[in-house]
């Protein structure tokens, strides 16, 4: 049987891995996987962790569900694929229908991507396209806000405000306008998330209020700036945008990739500020973390600006190859059927109390900044000075310490810079996300020792 050792060295002489420096490699060691199970994921030396960030943010219900092992394979077994254009099958009408009934009112169409990047691009272009065809050419233009992110295809990034994965490509990228985040890190000393998101959007509403005769849409990410270090905002500040999206024309983009299906305490992330978006775009978590596939949603008025004759050119002409594949679809289907029948959205309520309760101590801690959480998401930020919330260098790498020891101690905690986060399968028990607090307090301590 294979080794750790075996696959690493045949894995470092072919393969370029994502988001990562492969010089790290040379001391920190790549971890090959043999298998998954539940919560675990177990390596080719016998060694488990505890999947502690669901692997990016996708496996809600488990590796290896048998649930949703059945229905892909049952699927495998009638139809791998077929071409969309011209053609369909009944898993992916039965999926759009689900989606269409369980997201909020007025989403009324869907239209299917391969990923969460491909989807935003998706959004783009279609809000984009609909001003033209409502003859409103001079709508080209995009706000986004601060520390967002969308996704790394050319205009997924250019809407995005991430500079570690965006400055090197911004000469490749649209201008857009940029709002100041209302992520609630920032508030001043005894101020509520609330009041401080208020405040926040000032400036949103001034750019619309100045701009809106060219902007097609705001992107944003409802309630969570996910890999913008977990950073958390008021649902007050949907309900205000989309306020403001009504009375300026312009079109309010939820990009729900990665908060959407119960992350947040709620099936959608817009629901806690009781809003529909113009569009909205689903991801990652859709298939349970099985295969690729993004669903973008929206109203049968944007959908009617395309509907008329061939000679007109006004339809849509974007397509993936294996856009609407009907494994991913069966995946996604046995996903929405877990998460209805187990009732999975009250049990995460619990869950997240309980979170909330391992990561109480953390608040006091001499180098922790804060402890926040939005439902199933809780992420822990280290400082160097508690006081003045000066941060470490990101040169040090004070996560990786974290993450590094976590490893030793069977939990993936993988970081973004100085924020170690968890964001694990619903399935994860009390006991399990006891051992993860445990774990990231003794790593936090290891990696604060200078």
């Amino acid at each position: 049987m294979s080794s750790n050792s075996e696959i690493m060295a045949r894995d470092l002489s072919v393969l370029w891995h994502p988001c990562t420096q492969m010089k790290d490699h040379e001391q920190l060691p790549l971890i090959p996987i043999r298998r998954g199970s539940g919560v675990w994921l177990e390596d080719f030396d016998g060694n488990r962790y505890i999947d502690a960030i669901s692997s990016w943010w996708v496996n809600i219900l488990g590796h290896c569900n048998p649930r949703i092992n059945q229905a892909v394979h049952d699927q495998l077994d009638k139809l791998e694929h077929v071409i969309l254009a011209g053609f369909s099958h009944e898993p992916v009408v039965a999926l759009s229908e689900r989606l269409v009934a369980l997201t909020p009112p007025g989403l009324d169409r869907v239209f299917l991507a391969d990923n969460g990047s491909s989807g935003i691009e998706v959004t783009l272009k279609m809000s984009f396209h609909y001003w033209q065809n409502k003859g409103r050419p001079k709508k080209q233009r995009f706000v986004t806000l601060g520390n967002s992110y969308h996704g790394e295809t050319l205009a997924a990034l250019a809407v995005g405000d991430v500079a570690l994965y965006k400055s090197t490509y911004k000469p490749l990228l649209m201008d857009v306008f940029t709002a100041p985040s209302p992520d609630c890190y920032h508030r001043e000393a005894g101020e509520s998330w609330e009041d401080f998101s208020r405040r926040q959007f000032l400036e949103m509403k001034k750019i619309l209020a100045e701009h809106h005769e060219e902007i097609c849409g705001v992107i944003v990410e409802p309630l969570v700036q996910c890999a913008g270090g977990m950073r958390m905002y008021h649902p007050v500040y949907l309900k205000l945008l989309r306020e403001a999206c009504d009375k300026y024309q312009v079109h309010l983009i939820a990009d729900e990739i990665a908060v959407g299906f119960g992350r947040t305490g709620t099936l959608f992330a817009c629901e806690q500020a009781g809003i529909t978006p113009d569009f909205m775009a689903l991801s990652k978590a859709l298939t349970g973390g099985y295969l690729p596939l993004c669903a973008v949603l929206t109203s049968n008025e944007i959908y009617d600006a395309f509907y008329d004759d061939y000679q007109t050119l006004r339809a849509f002409l974007h397509s993936h190859s294996f856009t609407g594949n009907p494994l991913a679809c069966a995946a996604a289907i046995a996903t929405l059927d877990i998460i209805e029948s187990d009732n999975l959205i009250e049990k995460n309520r619990a869950l997240s109390t309980h979170m909330a309760q391992a990561l109480e101590r953390f608040k006091d801690h001499p180098h922790v900044a804060e402890v926040r959480q939005t439902g199933m998401i809780a992420a822990v930020e280290m400082v160097r000075d508690k006081a003045s919330r000066e941060p470490y260098d990101w040169r040090e790498r004070r996560g990786m310490r974290v993450y590094e020891h976590a490893l030793k101690n069977q939990a993936l905690l993988r970081p973004l810079g100085n924020v170690t986060y968890f964001m694990p399968p619903y399935i994860i028990t009390p006991e399990q996300i006891d051992h993860l607090a445990e774990v990231a307090w003794q790593g936090i301590n290891l990696a604060t020792q200078d």
